[in-house]
C-alpha cells in the first residue's frame, strides 16, 4: 500500500495557486462545510506509524507537507526506523538537507512549473533556478532513482512549450502536471473556462510531438501519457489512478487515515487511524456519479476523489474540466494504431510505458 505521510502543514512558499488561493479562497468562497484540520504538525509517535506500517508486507511512504523538508528531523528519524520504499515530493528548497540519506529514496518529485519565468511567476523570484540546483544535486550525490518534474498548470501556461521545456533540460527523467482545477470555490474569478482551448490544442500537439518521438525509439516519461496509453495497450481498466482512496491513502498529522492528501479534515471520509486499523484492510472510498456511468470511467478512472465529491465549480464547472479529460483521451485513442504499429516495428517496446503506479503522480490531470 502507499500512504502519503503528511509531516506537517507549513511550508516555506507562497504559490499563487496554493497559500495565495486559499486565502482568496476563505474570502470569497462559500464554504459548504465545515473542516476538523488536523494540527500543524505530527502529534503521534514514530513507534506508532512504526507499528502501523509493519503490518503492511510491502509499505511505501510519500513525504508530504505542507513543505516535508521543513522536518528533515522527522523525516530522517523515520527513514532509520521503518522499513518502507521512500518517495518524496517537495518544492526542493532544502533537498540538500537530506545529505546522504537523498541516496536512500525510490522517487523525488520536485514542482517547477516549466520555464523560469513560468516557474517565478507562479511559486516565487529566484524558484526555478534553486530547484534546478536541488536537481543536479541530487545526482551528484548519488540519487539513482526517478526523478520527476512536477507541474502546476493554469491560465495563462502553455502547456506544450512548458513540458518540452523540462524535457530538453536533460535533467528530469519524467515530467507530470496537475491541472489547477476543482480545488477552490474561484472558477468566476478565473479565466478559465477560455483558456482551455489553448490547454486542449497544446496537448494534441504534445502528444504528436510524443508519438514523432517515438519514431526514433525514444519514448518521453510524461505521466499522462504513459498511464492512459498503457491501459490502452493492454485493454486494462482502471479505478481512480492517482490510488486515492483504494490502493493509496494519507496519515494526517494526527494520526488519522484520510483516503486523499486533499481530504485533510473532511472526517466523514476518514477510514481509520494508525493505532487501530490494518493498512492491508482498509475501507475503500470510490468516486460516485457522474463518473462511474461516464463512457470513459474505464480510462479516466474518475480523475480526482476530492473534486468528484465537492464539485466546487458545480456540475457545469464539473462537467467543464471533463472535456479537457476527453480531450486528452480521444487524442490518444487515435495515436493507438500508429504506436501499436512502432511496437510491432521493434522501434518502441511496451516496457518503455512502464511506471511506478500510485507515486503522486495523478495520471489524469
Amino acid at each position: 500500500m502507499h500512504f502519503f505521510l503528511h509531516l506537517t502543514t507549513r511550508c516555506d512558499l507562497n504559490c499563487k495557486y496554493c497559500a495565495q488561493e486559499a486565502l482568496e479562497d476563505l474570502k470569497f468562497g462559500k464554504r459548504r462545510w465545515e473542516l476538523d484540520y488536523p494540527p500543524p504538525e505530527v502529534s503521534y509517535e514514530v513507534r506508532d506509524l512504526k507499528g502501523f506500517l509493519e503490518k503492511d508486507d510491502d509499505p511505501w511512504v510519500i513525504f508530504y507537507g505542507g513543505e516535508p523538508l521543513l522536518r528533515t528531523d522527522l523525516i530522517k528519524e523515520i527513514m532509520d526506523e521503518i522499513r518502507a520504499n521512500y518517495i518524496i515530493q517537495t518544492n526542493g528548497m532544502r533537498l540538500e538537507e537530506l545529505g546522504d540519506y537523498v541516496r536512500r529514496f525510490h522517487t523525488i518529485i520536485l514542482s517547477i512549473d516549466g520555464k523560469k519565468e513560468t516557474t517565478d511567476y507562479f511559486r516565487g523570484r529566484g524558484v526555478y533556478d534553486k530547484v534546478i540546483k536541488s536537481a543536479r544535486w541530487a545526482r551528484e550525490m548519488g540519487f539513482k532513482g526517478e526523478l520527476i518534474a512536477r507541474m502546476t498548470v493554469m491560465e495563462p501556461v502553455d502547456v506544450k512549450e512548458e513540458v518540452l521545456h523540462l524535457l530538453n533540460l536533460g535533467l528530469f527523467d519524467s515530467v507530470h502536471w496537475q491541472l489547477n482545477a476543482l480545488f477552490w470555490e474561484d472558477l468566476e474569478r478565473r479565466n478559465f473556462k477560455e483558456w482551455l482551448k489553448d490547454y486542449n490544442k497544446g496537448v494534441r500537439e504534445l502528444i504528436n510531438l510524443w508519438v514523432e518521438n517515438m519514431k526514433k525509439g525514444k519514448v518521453w516519461r510524461i505521466y499522462p501519457f504513459l498511464g492512459v496509453m498503457d491501459s490502452l495497450l493492454r485493454d486494462e481498466p482502471s479505478l481512480l489512478r492517482c490510488g486515492a482512496g483504494w490502493a493509496q491513502y494519507a496519515i494526517l498529522t494526527d494520526g488519522n487515515i484520510s483516503p486523499c492528501v486533499a481530504m485533510a479534515g473532511m472526517k466523514e471520509y476518514y477510514v481509520g487511524n494508525i493505532w487501530e486499523s490494518d493498512p492491508k484492510n482498509l475501507k475503500k472510498v470510490l468516486v460516485g456519479e457522474p463518473c462511474t456511468s461516464c463512457d470513459i470511467y474505464p480510462l479516466c478512472g474518475g480523475r480526482c476523489l476530492f473534486a468528484n465529491k465537492t464539485k466546487l465549480w458545480g456540475e457545469e464547472g464539473f462537467k467543464l474540466v471533463c472535456t479537457s479529460i476527453r480531450n486528452l483521451i480521444s487524442s490518444l485513442q487515435e495515436k493507438l494504431p500508429e504506436v501499436r504499429s512502432l511496437i510491432q516495428e521493434g522501434k518502441i517496446k511496451l516496457s518503455h510505458l512502464n511506471y511506478h503506479k500510485f507515486n503522486s503522480c495523478e495520471i489524469i490531470p
